[in-house]
């Protein structure tokens, strides 16, 4: 027979009963032991748990705070609540899962799980010194909440706009990525309320029907080592985000391994967030930074890894802006996929338009994206507009590689902007360069390699094109444009402000530099263009030109 006793000695903690656990606590020795079995859980997989551990920590709160273990075994059990002072400690294999009945998830008053207005499996509200921890596991059973027969649709993109017309996302081309169809279902996983100093370490938390963890209104949150994944479902639940916050401050995330359907780490209205260590595979995004509703500031993102349909997403569609955020030292690979999922093999999309017509934009300031290795099926984006122009972007060592699949056809050569007020610009028709950008001021290059698959669609173009900018410095690109006709390794359009510097052109480079209505053209010094055909369309630019290496028989001035 299981005893709390039993269980403790081999985890480290303190032994014996809750009577026992009471004791030490009024000697000051240890913090309290409260044992989900002792409480009247009985880990068999069928018997509802969460009157069982409700008493557990309702005596741990009238404790003044400890530690609720929970044993190996499967307890099942409807929404808890953890106060606080009290950590939740998962021992090696415990799976606390949640009841797969809509019923017992009862609505909330004011909505705080993103996707659901009901109640998630755990919650802490308004506590503080707050944990989960240990090496178990939380599974959200999510798959009797989804119609697993049926793919799920979507209002936000209007099919004439995209290349494919009618076929596009046609079941034809697959249904295999989901996402699954859903009605009402529960709330997130697992969600910290107004919470201070929380802590989730070590455990796995798995199979969310909503997004599977959130922070709102939070601050001083420490997240290390989680394991959390979607794979009882094959990763097809839309909205299963791994880690969302919301209007939360000073968080720190790191080494851990995130597979889910939708974004990985989403980050709304918040600042002073840290995301270091991790791993991280997405049918959307990687990583998200921003949509709507509030600023965030003061972010960093290092050392990750990422394999993902869009892989780093910076995105204002209301009024919050977003500033001050790095991305450095990633490697990622991106890719296109069936089923309604936001992003379209992008390494980088960074975007500002409006989600509803007549809303006032926020901005995009000061974002650096440095030492990221790219292998995708889409452009580097940086797309602007005019109501909100995206300002001081700089694009630092990278090393991007264009590659071909058997989706490109079906899905490729379209750009995706979801949500947008005007669907011809949420999910429309455009050619793939290496690097976009529009409606941009400051933006800097320095240090982009590109390189392509031999074998692509017509419609992959441009090294890199840039539109409607502004003070524009390109300098260390290596590349040239794609294997097709009529396209520049550089092509510029009515904008205002550029130098080119430091550039090499690759074998097989056409044009060099095309550029209509460009004006206030700086420097374009010490170029390497010895392996391209031409140099400039049209000829003999305004450039002040220097330590150039032109094409052989070359007329253009080279500079002194």
């Amino acid at each position: 027979m299981l005893t709390c006793g039993s269980l403790l000695a081999g985890a480290g903690l303190p032994g014996g009963s809750a009577a026992a656990a009471n004791a030490q606590l009024a000697s000051g020795s240890t913090p309290p032991v409260f044992c989900v079995v002792d409480f009247g859980a009985v880990p068999d997989g069928r018997t509802m748990n969460t009157s069982a551990f409700e008493r557990a920590l309702k005596a741990c709160a009238a404790a003044g705070g400890g530690v609720v273990y929970v044993g190996p075994g499967e307890y099942l059990t409807g929404p808890i609540q953890l106060p606080s002072a009290t950590a939740l400690y998962l021992a090696p294999g415990a799976v606390v899962k949640g009841s797969p009945r809509l019923e017992d998830y009862p609505v909330e008053p004011k909505r705080i799980s993103g996707e659901s207005d009901r109640a998630g499996l755990v919650t802490a509200r308004d506590a503080q010194n707050v944990a989960i921890i240990g090496s178990g596991t939380l599974d959200g059973n999510s798959v009797p909440f989804h119609q697993t027969d049926k793919i799920k649709g979507g209002r936000d993109w209007d099919s004439r706009f995209t290349r494919q017309k009618g076929e596009y996302m046609s079941p034809k081309f697959g249904t295999e990525a989901g996402p699954w169809d859903h009605g009402p279902r529960p709330g997130n996983l697992v969600r910290f309320i107004n919470c201070r100093k929380a802590l989730l370490s070590g455990v796995t938390i798995q199979n969310s029907p909503t997004w599977t963890i959130q922070f709102h209104g939070c601050e001083d949150v420490n997240v290390d080592g989680l394991n959390i994944n979607s794979h009882g479902s094959g990763r097809r639940v839309p909205n299963d985000d791994g880690i969302d916050l919301r209007e939360s401050r000073d968080i720190r995330i790191s080494g851990c391994n995130i597979q889910t359907g939708d974004d990985c780490i989403a980050v709304f209205g918040s600042s002073n967030v840290t995301v270091t260590n991790c791993t991280l595979a997405s049918r959307s995004a990687g990583i998200r930074v921003g949509y709507a509703a509030g600023d965030i500031r003061n972010c960093t993102f290092q050392n990750l890894v990422i394999d993902s349909n869009c892989g780093l997403k910076v995105n204002v569609r209301s009024n919050g802006s977003v500033e001050d955020v790095l991305f450095s030292n990633i490697v990622l690979r991106t890719g296109l996929i069936t089923g309604h999922w936001w992003g379209k093999g992008e390494p980088v999309n960074v975007s500002a338009v409006p989600m509803r017509a007549g809303t006032e934009l926020g901005r995009i300031r000061r974002v650096r994206f440095h030492n990221i290795l790219a292998e995708s099926e889409n452009a580097f984006l940086i797309y602007g507009s005019p109501e909100s122009v995206i300002e001081d972007i700089v694009v630092a060592d990278c090393k991007l590689h264009l590659r071909n699949s058997n989706l490109q056809l079906s899905y490729g050569g379209n750009f995706d902007l979801r949500g947008a007020a005007d669907l011809s610009k949420a999910l429309f028709e455009h050619d793939i360069p290496g690097l976009f950008f529009r409606h941009t001021r400051g933006l800097r290059v320095r240090g982009f390699q590109l390189s392509w698959d031999d074998s692509l669609p017509e419609f992959f173009s441009h090294g890199i094109e840039g539109e409607e900018f502004e003070d524009v410095v390109l300098q260390g690109f290596e590349g040239r444009q794609a294997k097709t006709g009529g396209r520049a390794a550089i092509a510029l359009r009515n904008g205002r402000g550029i130098s080119i510097r430091d550039c090499v052109a690759q074998q097989g480079c056409g044009t060099f530099l095309s550029m209509d209505r460009v004006s206030d053209q700086r420097l374009f010094v010490n170029n390497d263009l010895t392996l391209a055909q031409r140099a400039f369309d049209p000829p003999n630019p305004t450039f002040t030109l220097s330590g150039n290496r032109m094409p052989q028989g070359n007329q253009e001035q080279s500079g002194p």
